[in-house]
């Protein structure tokens, strides 16, 4: 077998998707109310989404129209 034809059944190993393992270290529920449902996770807020809207605006975010 080449190099590369190792390298390719290698990446087709790798889980993806559905069939991936959770990642270690992501929150699952909500900090502030613990709602599992509708999860900020970008920059690592890990807030709902209704707790996002009633703080956002003092943790800086702007609404725009």
């Amino acid at each position: 077998m080449s190099e590369s034809e190792t390298e390719t059944e290698q990446e087709h190993d790798d889980p993806t998707g559905e069939n991936a393992a959770k990642r270690t270290g992501v929150q699952e529920a909500c900090q502030r109310c613990g709602r599992e449902q509708g999860l900020v996770g970008k920059y690592d807020i890990w807030l709902c989404r209704q707790c996002f809207r009633e703080i956002a605006r003092g943790m800086g975010f702007e609404k725009y129209n």
